[in-house]
């Protein structure tokens, strides 16, 4: 079952908030190729309070990953604001950024070091600051990898050593020993078996409980999202075309894109074959996009303005809001 919803954000309560972000590259199509302009995220506005997660979903290329190297610090915002806790990631140290956000990524068997043993990688955030000594690290490091639920032991082996749910775990517990607030899950469980996958979501919910932490979820699994999430983004083709909380998004989903999106995931049952979701094979080119909706190429709702008005914002009843013009007349009333 889900988690509980929550409310929208207020503006002196938000953990983390984006305003109007965006981050562009100049690209080049061969050596002598023209350069263009490539945006991953577009004018995105998101808010975290502290202890939710924020599931933020959509196709592979759509900008996820971008945000959240935007959010790390690994890559600065073209424009735009990212404040934590009030001030803004561009004026904050980069090592005290590091105690306030840490990642969790997506293959733990390329984010681990391999010539390093797990206590040299969970203990290396406490020696690049300083923190503690030899003795007093090695107790902080028992002390994590028994709450992610690995003994004593692994501390003396190597990444090659261990299964795969075990190296997630070794990434957990690395990106836990600083005692950050907010955590970027960036597909943590993607490259996991099934077998192994719900038991890194049970434990990331008891480590959200245990340690009062603020989630931001990347993924492409809605049901994973469903599972974990207090709140969904759907994004696509870097904006942010739906927001609501994880029941109400999975219930009644408003933007076209979004019950695509619910529409797609496959069912136990072989006789219904693999759904169709209209979208076609496609997907839009980030450097040419299309005008007005950027989904109305491969809408099958779309009339008349789509394909030349950009769609307006439409606040929803609980706080989210769907970008679409089939709401545009009910654009000042809750929907």
């Amino acid at each position: 079952m889900p988690l509980s919803e929550t409310p929208p954000v207020p503006e002196d309560e938000a953990l983390l908030r984006l305003k109007e972000v965006s981050k562009s590259y100049s690209i080049r199509r061969g050596l002598f190729g023209e350069r263009k302009t490539l945006t991953a995220v577009k004018s995105v506005d998101l808010a975290l309070a502290r202890g939710e997660v924020l599931g933020l979903v959509g196709e592979s290329g759509c900008g996820k990953s971008t945000l959240a190297k935007i959010l790390l610090g690994l890559e600065a915002p073209t424009s735009g604001d990212v404040l934590v806790g009030g001030q803004a990631l561009a004026g904050q140290d980069r090592t005290k950024l590091a105690r306030r956000i840490q990642p969790i990524f997506q293959d733990p068997y390329s984010s681990l070091n391999p010539r390093k043993t797990v206590f040299d990688i969970v203990s290396l955030p406490l020696r690049i600051h300083g923190i503690g000594d030899g003795p007093s690290r090695q107790k902080r490091v028992t002390e994590i990898l028994d709450i992610v639920g690995l003994s004593k032991r692994v501390t003396r082996a190597f990444p090659n050593q261990l299964s795969g749910g075990q190296r997630q775990r070794v990434a957990i517990a690395r990106a836990l020993v600083m005692k950050p607030e907010i955590v970027v899950c960036d597909e943590p469980t993607s490259a996991l078996d099934v077998s192994v996958q719900s038991q890194i979501l049970n434990l990331l919910s008891e480590l959200r409980r245990e340690f009062g932490l603020t989630y931001l979820f990347i993924s492409h699994d809605l049901a994973v999202v469903q599972h974990l999430a207090t709140r969904v983004a759907v994004m696509y083709l870097g904006r942010i075309v739906e927001e609501a909380g994880v029941d109400e998004l999975f219930e009644t989903p408003r933007h076209p894109y979004t019950r695509a999106l619910l529409d797609s995931v496959l069912t136990p049952d072989a006789s219904l074959g693999v759904p169709d979701t209209e979208l076609g094979a496609a997907f839009p080119n980030p450097i040419d996009p299309p005008s007005g909706c950027a989904f109305h190429p491969r809408c099958p709702k779309r009339f008349a303005p789509c394909d030349h008005e950009f769609p307006p914002t439409v606040p929803t009843k609980n706080g989210g809001f769907v970008e679409c013009h089939l709401y545009r007349e009910r654009a000042g009333a809750s929907q």
